[in-house]
């Protein structure tokens, strides 16, 4: 099988914290060792040297992403990689690369990975739209992007059981039928972050709780600001808050500031510090070494998270708001509704060593399934 995975890569300066590209990169390396041939087109080469590389162009915004997936190119890709099957990360792409395959006359099965959902849905069934994908009212054009993308495609990939009912209840409303064309494959756990949890020493008291999410405004990061200050105002809890952006380009601020404000708030907290991996994966690992527990982003529309599972798989617990995929996959002890419940779980991992080894273990388990072997076999089974 001859495999074209398409990559947009939203931070080329910041790998370490674009979750697709780590994903690819993980992901490339299995499916070649199940005898796949794939090539990866992307602004970024993935590690592996048995991947073929074409050169991309990165978008410059999260909007050109979207609206301009630049068809003479895609047709010149696919005239000279001849693919049998093409992955598209950015689904509101695929109608461009299936108007690009047939000029092209290249037939191939289209494959969307919902890597990103623009849209989220209350407890109620009331569908909210992306607060990151709406500026000056463009929401409601990339919803649609999305699902002209979601009908365009063979099969739809997307993370989780929360996903997939998202996904389809957001294609319903656009009159699009996905049939037995959606698919779950999860992400696959990094390699270079899994710790046995036989060898963790539970916390003696006192415990360091870490938050290594985007800090955009649309991950809740407002919220999680009230409640770092209240973690730390008993003096069990400290915390660790990572910058995972550095210094972005001014193109970049101007459409979003919050990062940088919410950096400069958290930065001024007493008992929080703010902790960076300059894109070292050896120095990302020592991190979550150093913590105790982790803490989910407030992001409503959250079908999964790399950060999290990055934790889960060092052994570290991790609390979370219950809404979303985190109330699918949290273990239930550990989910909050309020703040208060919160300081409550975090005081316990700190003071209970019982309990908090017994969560060590079990965040752990949740990611054994998750080896990039074990995905590419679901993944293929799923593209086929």
């Amino acid at each position: 099988m001859r495999l074209l995975y398409l990559l947009n890569v939203s931070n080329a300066s910041q790998l370490a914290a674009d979750s697709g590209f780590t994903f690819a990169d993980l992901l490339a390396p299995a499916l070649t060792d199940a005898g796949v041939e794939v090539t990866v087109a992307s602004p970024v080469a993935v590690g592996d040297a048995r991947v073929a590389f074409e050169p991309t162009v990165s978008p410059s915004t999260k909007y050109r992403a979207r609206f301009d997936p630049g068809m003479d190119a895609l047709v010149a890709l696919f005239r000279a990689r001849q693919p049998e099957v093409v992955v598209a990360n950015q689904v509101e792409a695929a109608p461009a690369i299936r108007a690009a395959l047939l000029e092209a006359g290249v037939d191939a099965t289209v494959v969307g990975y919902c890597h990103y959902l623009p849209f989220s849905f209350t407890d109620t069934g009331v569908l909210e739209l992306d607060p990151a994908m709406d500026d000056r009212g463009l929401g409601r054009s990339v919803l649609l992007a999305f699902a002209a993308g979601l009908a365009a495609c063979d099969r739809v990939l997307v993370h989780s059981s929360t996903a997939a009912s998202w996904t389809t209840a957001a294609a319903a409303r656009t009159g699009v039928d996905l049939g037995d064309r959606l698919h779950i494959v999860p992400a696959p756990r990094d390699v270079r972050l899994v710790r046995d949890p036989a060898g963790i020493t539970p916390p003696d008291g006192r415990a360091t709780g870490l938050y290594n999410h985007r800090l955009y405004a649309h991950y809740g990061t407002a919220r999680f600001t009230e409640l770092a200050r209240r973690l730390v105002a008993g003096g069990t809890v400290r915390l660790t808050v990572m910058d995972l952006f550095g210094t972005r380009s001014p193109e970049r601020i101007r459409l979003d500031p919050s990062p940088e404000r919410h950096l400069e708030e958290l930065a001024t907290t007493d008992g929080v510090t703010i902790a960076s991996d300059r894109g070292d994966r050896v120095r990302y690992r020592s991190i979550l070494a150093g913590a105790h527990f982790g803490i989910a982003p407030f992001r409503p529309g959250c079908p999964w998270s790399m950060s999290v599972i990055d934790c889960q798989a060092m052994g570290l617990p991790v609390i979370a708001p219950r809404t979303g995929w985190l109330a699918e996959h949290i273990d239930d002890e550990l989910l909050f509704d309020t703040d208060e419940q919160a300081v409550q779980i975090a005081e316990r991992l700190a003071n209970d060593p019982e309990f908090y080894l017994l969560h060590a273990k079990r965040a752990y388990a949740s990611t054994a399934d998750l080896t990039p072997a074990a995905v590419a076999a679901r993944y293929l089974e799923a593209i086929r």
